[in-house]
Order: C-alpha cells, then structure tokens, then sequence
C-alpha cells in the first residue's frame, strides 16, 4: 500500500476529530442562507441558484489562513495545485481542475487582469499578495459565457475590503524566517456621497536559492496599492473608480544555477464604470472602460555593456456594457457587449549598444454575451447562456452553457448540475513571435458537473462533486524535424528555427472533489480532497499521460481549537500528489506532505497578535523539476483596526 493510500484512509476520521481542510472551507460551516455570489452570474446572486461549484473565502477564513501570497490559500482549496519556480516572486501559476496555467481568468476587484506579453496571454501569480482582501470567489469549470477567453479552469476573484463606518483603517506587520518582513495599512470611509478605501503594502525576503542546487539567496522586493471609490450622483446613478498597482523586483538563477540575474516586474490596472438603476431596481447597467499594463525586464549584471536582456511590455483595453434585468421574481436575465485590445511588444537585446527594435503587436475581439435564470418553482433555479466572439485573428466564436439547482429543506440540501463551455483564444507570443504561427485557432473546452451540498445544522457541511472536461485545439510547441519543412521558419524571413506552436493537442480530465467542515462548541476541523485525471489525449507517444504538473490526488485538513479567551489555534495538513515535470512522462516529482501550526490571539477589540510554523517537518520537495522551496518557516505579526 502506497504512503498516500495509507494515510488518505485516515482523511473521513480527520473530518471528525482531526482533520483540516483548506482553511477556505471555514466560511461555509457558518455560510447563511442568503449568502451572495458575484462570479457565477457578475451580478450578486444567492449561492444556492449557482449551478457550478464556487468556493467562498470570507475574510475570517483568510485571516485564520494567515497567507502571505493570495496563492497560499488557493492551493488549499478543491481542485487548485500550484507550480512555483523558487521561494516568493519567482514565476508562479496554478492550475484548475488540471487545466493549464494559461487557461483561468483573475479578477481584482471586478477588474480583469492578464499580461498579453507572456507565453500564454494569462495572469502571473507571483506580485499578487493578500493585501487587504475581504473576500476570494474561486468559479471552478468552463466559465466562458461570461467570463470570455482563457476561462477553462475557472475564474478566481479577489475583493479588497469596503468601508463600513465614516472613517476606518486597519495596519497590520509581521516578520520572520530570511529576514521576511511584511507591512499592510490601509483606511477609508463612507457617507451619503461617496465610499472610498485605499490600502499599501510593502514585503521583502532574502528568499532561497531559485535552484534546488544553488546556494545563494534570491531575494523579492515588492510595493503595492489599491483603491476603490463610488461616488453616488443620485439615488440612481453612480460612477465606480478602482486601481491595482504593484511593483516587484526578484532574483533568479540560471539553468546551470547560481547566477547574478534578477527581474523587475511593474502592473497596473485602471477601472472607470458608470451605472445606472432604473425601473425600480428591476433594471441596472453598468457601462466601464478598463485599461490593464505590464512592463517586465531581466537584467544579467555579467554583462559588459547592456545587463538588460529581455524587455516586454503588455496592455489590455477593454469596454464593457452590461445590463442586469429581473421582470419578475422569477426570471433574471444578464447580457452585455465587450471590446477586448490587446497589444504586446517584446525583444531580447544583446551585449552591445546597438539600439534594439520592439516590434508591436495586437489583436481585438468583440463580443455579445447573455444568460437568463429562471425559478419556475420555489427552490429549483435553471439557467442558460450564449456568448459570441468575433476575434481579429481567428475570426468567429460561439459557446454555450446550462444548468440546473434544487435547493431543499430551507437550504440544507443542495443538489447542482451543469454543462458549460470554454475556450482560450491564441496568445499574442503564440502568435508573433519567433516561434509563432499566425494561424492558431482557439483552444475549446466542453465540461459537465454533478454535485451536492448537505448542512447538517450549523454544526456540519459536507459536499461532493464529480466534473468530467474535454479541450481540443490546445496550442503545444512543436519541434521541427530535420528537413525543415515551411513553417520551421521565422515568418517573413529564410531563418530556420527549431520550433513552432501549433494546435496539436487534446486532454480528457476528470474528477472529484470532496470537502467537509466541522463547528462545534470551540472545536473546527475542515478538510477536502480532490482526485483529478487528467490525460493526454493527443495520438502519440504521450497519449493517456497524466498531464505534466498536475497531480493526481490532492488533500487539506485543518483541526483547531477557539478558547475562551479569545485565542485560536489549529494544526493544518496539505498533500500533493506526484507530478511529472515533462509531457513525456519523465522528470517525476515526488509526492509530498506539509504540515503548519497557526495561532491567533485577540488581545483586545481591534488588535491581535499571531504566529504559525509553515513546513514543520522542514520536507524537501519540488512543485517544478530542479527549482527549490521553502523549509521550515517562523512568522509572527500584530493586526490592528480602528
């Protein structure tokens, strides 16, 4: 019997005196009835009419979790594995139920954010901390009506706090292992005219080597801002402002190891929104232009003329309409238009002073979208969507979605189905660059999911979920073969090149995932599993392959204790699966387990003190083959509202 099965057998008596799951599972043990959801419809609805599977983090769950970046609470979610390249700042992505890194949507605060300059046109992970967040929604499955392209796996959405009294702030610190210091403050108000909250962050680490074999530290330096602001004009009409910043700069080695080299990483995303509520409520629009940059430079300090060798710069513009309208208690219909520009330069200038050209390039997409959802008897909600794209590269788009959900005895029992679909268009890179080929179509995704949720009281809540997903079209690089056929060279020029991206690959994935939560008298435990099946279904040598960096079988568990004296304090457990680091199944990493501990002391109203230990058992391990990651970690920090 494998080490895995052996300790997995445990996980249903963890879910009784023992077990955690992610912290994330400890908003639902307490979730109310009326608890609202914005991802699934991009309008407030009630999560028991959302027929996909959606995870809430309140910020409760967020401030038990105690995360530094916002990716070390994902991963203790269902279905979400993470893939690090060295300690924090270093290139981070994560993966939904098996989809590829590049195929989930991110949203701060309503916003939309991506980096059109990287490989696959997606969001990096690696500047975004937990700076004051309020609330994380994770959609999980095909989101496309909606949400547009990239949103296969799901889509994340942070919100940052809000206001709630005339004037408020919050300043949080803490400190420890590689000399990691993090500073948060943030304040704000709220009146009849305007709510507004603005909020900074600073951190700093000395970090690990990014190579497994090095020995040097790779330290990360980051700075970062946000604000939001609604200004009310009348009882009707209200103008929305909101802005994400943040600026880091990281060490990183080479692939031999230890080497000089380190980038700088600088984003920003700008909102304006104006809405409008008429017919009594029954009918809002909201109409928002959205402008998102990303600049990203290496330098190599060992150069003796020019250290910067690699310089992008990605934007993103978007327009947005989108109308809410409820003709009656039964019926709500959601539609909207979009414009999408994206515009990417990059190069990789040499050793010389010779002036180097950024070539720029770009595409558009239009878009229609809608979904109504239907109640034709208390407690059942259907619902269905279309969305149109017309893409300046491709050219035309359809995909589809439906669902349905019964809700029964006032809430407790909850049974979901849906099918949706998604598709991620070619990235710009995938498209222009050396190794591009501008005929790339979209990659496509049908997915289906049945599940339940059962609420035992506010003692208990248990939930199941099966989903099952097929992508074709997915965009791979291909090598050329010796005699160098037309593609293998550099468009519009006779420069042979040793690949090329091309739509050659299919995936089958499928799964479960299981999570539970427990609340009685002062005792907490959480706890969830996933197993994910995710396959290469391409004809070849790699067909029926896990695919690479996915794991097979994923768990949390979290057991804790709140005292009487305003004191928690818990144990947690996280389990990854094998992985390979290669599609053709070699480069296997290890299966691990970590453990944490955390505590949090409410000293008085308004301030705490807390601390944990991540990694107890100092375990070596790899989430990306020859890259490190974190030992044994202290921390300790003091949070303070007024």
């Amino acid at each position: 019997m494998s080490v895995f099965r052996a300790s997995f057998l445990s996980l249903p008596l963890l879910f009784v005196c023992a077990p955690g799951a992610a912290h994330a599972a400890a908003a639902a043990a307490e979730r109310p009835d009326d608890e609202l959801v914005v991802t699934a419809f991009r309008t407030p609805v009630e999560w028991d009419k959302v027929a996909s599977s959606v995870t809430v983090l309140d910020q409760q769950a967020i401030e038990q979790a105690q995360p530094l970046a916002v990716t070390d609470i994902l991963i203790r979610t269902p279905g979400i594995s993470m893939t690090r390249n060295g300690g924090y700042g270093t290139t981070t992505s994560i993966r939904i139920r098996g989809a590829d890194a590049g195929q989930s949507v991110m949203v701060i605060d309503g916003m939309r954010i991506s980096d059109p300059s990287s490989t696959a046109g997606g969001y990096g992970f690696s500047n975004l901390f937990a700076d004051d967040i309020a609330r994380i929604e994770i959609l999980r499955g095909p989101q496309s009506i909606l949400w547009g392209s990239d949103a296969i796996g799901g889509v994340v959405n942070v919100q940052t706090a809000r206001a709630t009294k005339a004037l408020e702030g919050s300043f949080s610190f803490e400190g420890g292992s590689r000399d990691t210091m993090n500073t948060r403050a943030a304040v704000g108000g709220t009146s009849d005219l305007i709510d507004w909250r603005v909020s900074g962050s600073t951190f700093s680490t000395d970090g690990i080597s990014a190579r497994s074999s090095g020995t040097e530290d790779d330290g990360y330096r980051r700075r970062a801002a946000s604000g939001t602001a609604t200004v009310r004009l009348s009882s009707e009409i209200s103008v929305d402002l909101r802005g994400y910043w943040a600026k880091g700069r990281n060490d990183f080695d080479g692939f031999a190891g230890d080497t000089p080299e380190y980038g700088a990483t600088e984003e920003w995303t700008l909102y304006a929104g104006l809405n409008a509520v008429l017919l009594d409520g029954r009918f809002t629009n909201r109409l928002a232009i959205l402008q998102s940059e990303t600049d990203r430079e290496n330098f190599n300090p060992a150069r003796a003329i020019r250290p910067m060798n690699f310089d992008a710069h990605g934007r993103v513009r978007r327009y947005e309409y989108q109308g809410t309208l409820k003709p009656s208690d039964m019926v709500q219909i959601v539609f909207g238009a979009e414009r999408d520009e994206q515009r990417m330069t990059t190069a990789s200038p040499n050793d010389s002073a010779a002036p180097y050209v950024l070539t720029p390039y770009r595409t558009d997409t239009n878009s229609l979208y809608g979904e109504i959802r239907l109640t034709p008897i208390a407690g059942v909600t259907l619902n269905g969507g279309v969305r149109r794209d017309h893409n300046s590269r491709f050219g035309n788009n359809t995909v589809f979605n439906g669902g349905a959900v019964w809700s029964l005895h006032e809430g407790n029992t909850v049974l979901r189905a849906s099918y949706d679909e998604g598709f991620k268009a070619p990235s710009l890179y995938q498209l222009f660059s050396d190794y591009g080929s501008a005929g790339l179509r979209p990659e496509k995704a049908k997915g289906w999911e049945v599940g339940f949720e059962q609420a035992m009281g506010k003692i208990a809540r248990l939930s199941a979920t099966w989903f099952e997903r097929d992508t074709d079209n997915l965009i791979d690089f291909s090598y050329c073969p010796s005699d160098v056929p037309s593609n293998c060279y550099i468009p519009g020029t006779t420069v042979e090149r040793f690949g090329y991206y091309a739509n050659v690959k299919k995936s089958h994935a499928k799964g479960i995932e299981l999570s539970g939560s427990l609340e009685w008298r002062g005792l907490f435990a959480n706890t969830n599993y996933s197993w994910i099946k995710a396959e290469d279904r391409t004809i070849g040598s790699t067909y029926g392959r896990q695919l690479q960096r996915v794991p097979r079988h994923m768990a949390n568990g979290e057991l804790g204790y709140r005292f009487p004296f305003n004191l928690k304090a818990s144990v947690a457990v996280r389990y990854s699966g094998e992985t390979y680091d290669r599609a053709t199944g070699t480069f296997k990493l290890d299966d691990y387990w970590l453990t944490d501990l955390r505590a949090d002391w409410q000293v008085l109203p308004g301030l705490a003190l807390y601390g944990r230990v991540e990694n107890l058992s100092d375990k070596h391990y790899e989430t990306a083959s020859g890259y490190g990651s974190l030992g044994r970690s202290f921390y300790a920090g003091i949070r303070s509202r007024f």
